[in-house]
């Protein structure tokens, strides 16, 4: 871009599907294919990660290889964010360390796969993402395929309704759940182009309305593995987890690597078309916020 050329408006993007959402070499290509959605749909890409310390707000093509390929790079969420700069650590934001990072970077769009939840048993375990709550308190709007399916997905709508966060599905009235157009739950509400979307979000913030809103994109019918078929593979692999015993933020990585193996590679390809779909409509949502 020449000097003379306006600012594009600017996408971020998260970084923990590069290290803890797919495996390599597909984690990297899938990386920079979101890059490029961004930027042909008329957007500049951020790809937002911590590099010894130093929160970078667009990733360089040889940071965003080498994090493809690196190991024990810390996952970072609200509160080990602090942690990782203070003590020069390599990290890859999550949903709730993206948002903090666009925020204070001036981005108000943000592209991912699938947001946090509620977990499975959360009665017993409290075990609720913190994604939740920096939807709730961050001003940042996210676009994503609703939340993981592996989640309980009628207590995180709950959670966020209680949380006054909106929920919009774009041209959809059923919540989704990631890798399935349809959870069986109804969306709240419905906007059927990015126009129609940036004007809600204009009205929350001219309504001076903290927090963020999310944009649930489901993923198209030729990719998705319909719901009571994911729902046995995710019972599946959410039993494995538990026998196993893992827990906290080990959980998501685990089951969604043993989704790919229990789906025959289903999951992931449709989990990369979600998510390029979603850093166009993301792209899309930015140009018509900067209009």
């Amino acid at each position: 871009m020449s000097p003379s050329e306006p600012r594009r408006p600017r996408v971020a993007l998260e970084s923990t599907i590069i290290t803890h959402g797919m495996p390599y070499p597909e984690n990297a290509a899938t990386a920079r294919a979101l890059e490029a959605e961004v930027r042909a749909a008329g957007a500049e890409p951020a790809t937002i990660g911590v590099i010894g310390g130093t929160i970078r707000i667009g990733l360089t093509d040889a940071e965003l290889e080498w994090l493809a390929q690196a190991k024990d790079v810390q996952k970072l969420s609200r509160a080990d964010l602090p942690f990782a700069v203070a003590r020069g650590l390599h990290g890859s934001t999550t949903v709730a360390a993206t948002m903090i990072c666009a925020h204070r970077a001036g981005i108000g769009v943000f592209a991912t796969g699938g947001i946090g939840g509620v977990h499975r048993g959360a009665a017993e375990s409290f075990d609720i993402s913190a994604d939740l709550e920096e939807l709730a308190r961050t001003p940042v709007a996210v676009v994503c395929a609703g939340a993981k399916a592996l989640l309980d997905l009628p207590k995180t709508l709950e959670y966020l309704e209680t949380r006054g966060v909106p929920v919009i599905g774009y041209g959809t009235d059923e919540f989704p759940a990631f890798w399935s157009r349809s959870s069986g739950l109804p969306v709240p509400l419905r906007c059927d182009s990015a126009a129609e979307i940036a004007a809600v979000l204009r009205a929350k913030r001219t309504l001076g309305l903290e927090g963020g809103a999310i944009i649930c994109n489901p993923v198209s019918e030729t990719e998705e593995i319909p719901r009571a078929e994911m729902e046995a593979f995710t019972e599946a692999a959410v039993a494995e987890a538990a026998v196993r015993k893992i827990s906290g933020k080990a959980v998501t990585p685990f089951i969604l690597s043993r989704l790919v193996d229990l789906t025959a590679g289903r999951s992931l390809r449709a989990n990369i078309a979600l998510v390029r779909s979603n850093a166009r409509l993301a792209a899309a949502v930015a140009t018509e916020l900067s209009a």
